[in-house]
């Protein structure tokens, strides 16, 4: 058994010269609203689920991006109620959250 059940990694990679990036796109605004809502649900920690910074994760476009493990599920989180529709569905009900995947084929047969 893994020592979370779930981690998801959140970039807030910024790149030079304007170029398209998660930093632009609200990538650290996403993994800090993200990191206090599992906090303040008892969600975080050993057992739990586990939220880590991010550098370039190559989607750069689509941001912000996160990518979630074990699954391997990448989400564009937009809003506060992006984030908070994550957590009660990919999180705590174990399902996919159709309208924030990046790749919407993901996980379905």
């Amino acid at each position: 058994m893994s020592h979370y059940s779930k981690h998801i990694f959140v970039c807030t990679n910024q790149k030079d010269n304007g170029k398209a990036c998660c930093a632009n796109q609200g990538g650290a605004a996403t993994f800090e609203y993200l990191r206090s809502r599992l906090l303040e649900l008892e969600l975080q920690g050993p057992g739990k689920f586990r939220v880590s910074r991010s550098g370039c994760l190559g989607r750069c476009s689509e941001g912000p991006c996160m990518v979630v493990y074990p699954e391997g599920l990448w989400y564009a989180c937009r809003s506060s109620e992006d984030v908070d529709k994550f957590i009660a569905e990919q999180l705590v009900a174990d399902r996919p959250v159709s309208d924030l995947l990046i790749d919407k084929d993901q996980g379905f047969p």
